[in-house]
């Protein structure tokens, strides 16, 4: 394992402590402190306060708060292959791009399947579109690999140093919640979804700051993040590394033909491996893509990510024989977009409105804001 990162002990403490599991409490510096010096690292709430707005300025984060789980907050996703020929390349990838609903594509290492995107719409209806466009306009078919279970999705990213394991969880400090058992947003709800979807405001007083800019009563705002993580709109909170800073360059999808009866066996397995960070199920197509389970891996060098993937199909073959043609490893070469989900759009489209069509909340009653967000 690397330590050539550039962070010094208490930053390395940090990094690794909170990528989950931050208190959501009005001045939640403190105890995240306070469980700091149990563990031996001497930092004042203040001192942690000042060095995570650094690490977010320097780079090594990529934001500071709630990562907002966009499956649970309406509309769709769907990964994408397609070929684009080399003497064509460009001319393909810029047609994919062109299109807004696209948000993430890259050139991964594939005989055939060398283009891989993401769609995000607010209608699921859209994505059928979305695609017969792209290959209206480009001559190429488009394979839809939509996720039909997922085992893991937490990209966390430890370094060397203090807490090695990142096993400090101050979630449940904070207001008791129930979950609400809808799947629709409120008004109100959209607009904390809007705020907070770029990160929290690295203050002494977070939460207080994001309900001054909606309008919100504070504790609102702390128990409907707190109810959101419990119902799995929001992945967790703490800090969001940027794992190209702490060295994790090497990012492989290994894909698997996994036999159908052993993928339930399987996914919890594999998902169980701690530098797994995203694990699913998806279809395949017949007679150009054989495989139906995705394990994604990072590394910080070539030798590293060679091992972990040996590591999942060692843990594969305890299940079912491994052939050589039943596996690949599939690494980005280049990134060629990547922008947001457009989770503005999505939360919009599921928000609830009354029978004029207005933002309202269906005869629920609204239990928080000062005003201002309908």
């Amino acid at each position: 394992m690397t330590t050539d990162v550039g962070l010094d002990e208490r930053d390395r403490a940090i990094v690794n402590a909170f990528q989950g599991g931050f208190p959501v409490v009005e001045e939640p510096f403190e105890p995240a402190a306070a469980a700091l010096r149990e563990r031996d690292v001497d930092l004042d709430a203040d001192e942690l306060l000042a060095r995570v707005q650094e690490l977010d300025e320097e780079g090594t984060l990529t934001r500071f708060g709630a990562l907002i789980n966009a499956q649970e907050i309406g509309g769709a996703a769907t990964l994408v292959a397609m070929h684009a020929p080399e003497d064509r390349f460009d001319e393909v990838v810029d047609a994919v791009n062109d299109h807004r609903e696209v948000a993430h594509n890259y050139e991964r290492e594939h005989p055939h399947l060398n283009v891989w995107f993401v769609v995000s719409v607010a209608d699921p209806d859209r994505v059928e579109e979305v695609l017969a466009d792209i290959e209206a306009e480009t001559g190429q078919e488009t394979y839809n690999l939509p996720k039909q279970q997922e085992f893991r999705v937490e990209a966390k990213f430890y370094v060397d140093g203090p807490i090695p394991e990142g096993d400090v969880d101050l979630s449940d400090l904070g207001p008791d919640v129930t979950p609400s058992g809808r799947d629709s947003l409120t008004p109100a709800e959209r607009d904390l979804v809007l705020e907070i979807q770029d990160g929290l405001p690295i203050t002494a007083t977070p939460y207080a700051d994001v309900a001054e800019a909606i309008d919100a009563e504070p504790a609102w705002v702390r128990e409907t993040i707190k109810r959101f993580d419990a119902e799995g709109k929001v992945r967790r909170v703490g800090v969001i590394p940027n794992h190209y800073a702490l060295g994790y360059t090497e990012n492989g999808m290994t894909v698997w033909d996994v036999p159908d009866e052993k993928v339930d066996e399987v996914g919890p397995e594999i998902a169980s491996l701690p530098f797994v960070t995203h694990c699913y199920e998806r279809p395949r197509h017949d007679g150009v893509w054989p495989y139906n389970f995705f394990a994604m891996t990072h590394g910080r060098s070539e030798d590293e990510s060679a091992e972990r993937v040996e590591q999942v199909r060692e843990r594969m073959s305890e299940f079912w024989t491994v052939g050589e043609d039943d596996w690949d490893t599939l690494f980005s070469t280049q990134i060629l977009k990547k922008t947001g989900i457009r989770i503005d759009e999505r939360a919009s489209a599921n928000t609830e409105t009354d029978a004029d069509g207005e933002a309202g909340t269906d005869g629920e009653p609204e239990p928080t804001p000062t005003g201002g967000s309908e």
